[in-house]
């Protein structure tokens, strides 16, 4: 069994390791990292991208299990009104820089850019990030990760977004509410959908 908990300074590092082993093979943002050390650089890249957003503005859950407290998967959400990017906190340019590369870096604004030209003008919860580690795949945790967070959006009346690659991902958010309202053109070997889910109706 594993509890939805808000993720804290003490397990950020657990949960970039399980967001990079679920991103290691995605073809959005596991290509943004190549040659040596991916996994270890991909952790680096999540660990910043945590510390430079969601956990000051937005929000980080992530399934923990109940036995041992280890993390099974995460889902990172930016709120609304708040757009992170590679450099919204300078001093965490040089982790971002550690895991990119000089050669990864501009790939990662590009990538940034395109996703940003079809994000709704209209304020929403922009679920950036979720993934499941190898060891809890198919136990149901990106269902309870998307049911915990789903329910405070609905209970504020908010709508949410997000960008999937994978179509068995596409499917999972259909069922909560999302759906497709672009196929994201200019990204090099895929094109994510944009997904859209209304704010529910009090």
């Amino acid at each position: 069994m594993f509890t939805i908990v808000p993720a804290t300074p003490a397990t950020v590092a657990d949960t970039a390791d399980v967001l990079a082993s679920a991103f290691e093979n995605e073809t959005v943002m596991g290509s943004l990292i190549t040659g040596r050390n991916r996994r270890s650089r991909l952790a680096g890249l999540f660990r910043a991208l945590m510390a430079s957003g969601a956990l000051a503005t937005g929000r980080v859950d992530v399934a923990r299990r109940d036995d041992d407290g280890a993390v099974l998967g995460a889902a990172i959400w930016e709120a609304p009104g708040h757009h992170a990017s590679l450099f919204s906190q300078v001093r965490r340019a040089p982790e971002f820089l550690r895991a990119l590369g000089w050669s990864g870096l501009p790939a990662a604004l590009r990538l940034q850019g395109v996703l940003g030209t079809y994000r709704p003008a209209e304020p929403h919860w922009y679920l950036a990030q979720i993934g499941v580690g190898d060891a809890a795949r198919g136990a149901g945790v990106g269902s309870a990760l998307l049911t915990s967070r789903l329910a405070a959006i609905d209970a504020s009346g908010m709508p949410a977004y997000l960008e999937s690659s994978n179509e068995r991902n596409r499917a999972l958010y259909r069922r909560y509410g999302f759906t497709t309202i672009a196929n994201v053109e200019g990204i090099p070997g895929a094109s994510p959908a944009a997904m859209w889910r209304r704010a529910a109706v009090a």
